[in-house]
């Protein structure tokens, strides 16, 4: 059996209240004490329907690079709830899914907004404009920030450049669980990118159907840190769908002494060289994986599937591969 990912359930939502924002205590070094992305496109929200309207301004940021805008009217369907009058966040993000971009929760904390908006990336937040036994939920996208007069300044509702002190919007911030997004092309790394965070954002792109968009994510990732076993496993499995079995062969073979994705680069290291029809070098694979993972392994089973494939395949069950083996030593 292939495994295709090891990913721990990551919470991305935190709730909490914020004490004074002080944005001196924020801002990144070596950057200017004025941020704003004044190219960032502007959608005035129509009636409830400020999901759309927001998410259209980051989709068409990332986006506008390659001529493609998207107006709200093309995710009214998508996004919107009309019995809800909003949106959700689980929607918002699929969309820009389907739009073939990682969706990148940032840190809930406002030196991270300013990194992002310094790495030219608006961010999509959730607001709550009421109070916390009666709130008033509202999506809007923060575009800049200035260190001397702290204010943040956002695109929100049907005010291109509504400015707001840095102390008001983390209240308001706050009460909605500090939800915040960018939204990236695949190969544009978020600013100090929390890498569990990210991978787990390009797995989930992967799972969407967006492999290769993902492998280009997964290779940036590498680039920036060679040493993520986690990108190195997504990059393989990528490879390994797309039919690059020696590609993906390498890169499993690589991470043969990870602690903690061994078993699984092996385990799908073994069903490569079972398709390849090399039963030798599988099976010196699984032994290695089944040494390593032990009998109450959580991968148990899936190493159990492909003992039972070699089986059969050692026994002639099935179409012959060809038969070329190149040998690997991981």
């Amino acid at each position: 059996m292939f495994i295709r990912a090891l990913w721990p359930a990551l919470l991305t939502l935190i709730t909490g209240c914020a004490g004074p924002a002080l944005l001196q205590q924020s801002w990144p070094p070596g950057t200017s004490d004025s941020i704003e992305l004044t190219s960032t496109p502007f959608y005035p929200q129509q009636d409830y329907e400020c999901g759309p309207a927001a998410l259209a301004t980051v989709l068409s940021a990332a986006l506008q690079e390659n001529g493609t805008a998207v107006v709200p009217d093309a995710l009214v369907a998508e996004v919107y709830v009309p019995d809800r009058k909003g949106s959700l966040q689980p929607e918002i993000v699929a969309a820009a899914r389907k739009r073939g971009l990682v969706v990148y929760p940032v840190r809930p904390a406002l030196e991270d907004l300013v990194a992002q908006l310094a790495a030219g990336q608006p961010v999509l937040v959730l607001q709550n404009l009421g109070l916390k036994s009666l709130p008033v939920w509202h999506y809007a996208v923060v575009i800049g920030a200035d260190e001397t007069a702290e204010d943040v300044v956002l695109r929100s509702g049907t005010v291109r450049r509504r400015v707001e002190s840095s102390g008001d919007f983390m209240r308001r911030w706050s009460l909605a669980g500090r939800w915040g997004i960018v939204t990236l092309q695949p190969g544009v790394l978020p600013a100090n990118p929390d890498w569990p965070v990210y991978l787990r954002a390009v797995a989930d792109l992967e799972a969407s159907g967006a492999s290769q968009g993902a492998g280009r994510a997964y290779e940036a990732a590498l680039a920036s840190d060679p040493g993520l076993a986690a990108a190195r496993f997504g990059l393989a499995n990528v490879r390994y769908a797309a039919g690059q079995l020696e590609q993906a062969s390498s890169l499993y073979a690589s991470l043969a002494g990870d602690p903690e994705f061994s078993v699984a680069a092996l385990n799908n290291l073994a069903n490569i060289r079972i398709d390849q029809g090399c039963l030798e070098h599988a099976d010196a694979a699984l032994d290695r994986a089944q040494a390593r993972a032990g009998v109450a392994s959580s991968l148990a089973a899936a190493l159990s599937s492909t003992r039972e494939r070699l089986i059969r395949a050692m026994n002639g069950v099935g179409p012959a591969p060809p038969g070329h083996c190149t040998a690997l030593h991981p």
